[in-house]
């Protein structure tokens, strides 16, 4: 699987769920299924290693202002979440995280944001279809902390004014 056809699966199951992450998860599973157990490894692959590209504290930052707070946990959901929007948003919020303002055509604090269940679609996938876990993917783990320069989530000043169009939108 290459990495177009990792986001037109993306995009497909996101489009199919209207949106739902849970939905969009129970989808992806099931046209994982319709692969072989290697493909399924290739999609995992993609996705880790956009998951972390994703570590990064200006995301962080975003993720913050867009759920009004964001634990570690919440965090790594959140990058899940970031993921299954699909490529032209992913991207978008890599280039620069205050864009989510003008990526997202809607937010609802209650269903997005969460795409934990994305995170494990593949996994899922590859157990149902092998009967085993999947193998270690070999791709190259996170940093331990996030990359670039570490941002105060308490401090609503320096939010508001790192993230101006976020702020405006979704906290103003």
């Amino acid at each position: 699987m290459d990495e177009t056809e990792f986001w037109e699966l993306v995009d497909d199951t996101r489009e199919a769920a209207e949106g739902d992450p849970e939905e969009q998860a129970d989808l992806l599973v099931a046209r994982l299924l319709e692969k072989d157990p290697e493909s399924v490894l290739d999609f995992a692959r993609h996705f880790e290693v956009r998951y972390n590209r994703a570590y990064r504290w200006d995301l962080w930052g975003a993720a913050w202002v867009l759920l009004d707070g964001a634990s570690d946990d919440a965090f790594d959901f959140f990058r899940c979440w970031l993921i299954g929007q699909g490529r032209e948003v992913f991207e978008g919020a890599l280039h620069d995280p205050d864009a989510l303002a003008d990526l997202l055509e809607e937010f609802d604090e209650e269903i997005d944001g969460d795409g934990e269940e994305l995170g494990y679609a593949a996994d899922e996938a590859y157990e149902q279809l092998t009967g085993t876990v999947a193998p270690d993917l070999d791709v190259a783990p996170a940093p331990a902390e996030p990359e670039g320069t570490p941002l105060d989530l308490e401090d609503e000043r320096q939010l508001a004014e790192r993230y101006p169009r976020l702020w405006e939108r979704f906290r103003g």
